[in-house]
C-alpha cells in the first residue's frame, strides 16, 4: 500500500465532470484506489463515493492505493489531480 497527499487544484473541486474524470483515469488501474478525506474512505473508482466526499478546491486528500500496479497508479493519479483533471 501506498499514500500520498494531494491538494485539489480544480477551480470548481470534485464536481460531477472531474469526478468522472478521476474515476475513469482511476479505473486504469488494477489497484485498490481509495482516498481518505476527513476521516471517511471514498472508492476512488466510484462516482457517487467521489462526489459524496465533497471535495472543493483547495482540499487535501489521502490518495490510496493498494494492488500490482501502486506505484504507477499513485504516481499518475497525483499529477492527474495536481494538474487539474483534465479541465
Amino acid at each position: 500500500m501506498v499514500s500520498k497527499e494531494v491538494k485539489i487544484t480544480n477551480p470548481t473541486g470534485l464536481h460531477l465532470r472531474p469526478a468522472g474524470n478521476l474515476c475513469k483515469e482511476a479505473m486504469r488501474y488494477k489497484s485498490k484506489v481509495t482516498f481518505n478525506y476527513g476521516g471517511n474512505i471514498a472508492n476512488a473508482k466510484s462516482v457517487l463515493s467521489v462526489l459524496g466526499a465533497c471535495i472543493k478546491t483547495g482540499d487535501v486528500i489521502t490518495l490510496i492505493c493498494e494492488g500490482d500496479d501502486e506505484e504507477e497508479a499513485l504516481k499518475n493519479l497525483a499529477a492527474y489531480i495536481e494538474n487539474g483533471l483534465g479541465e
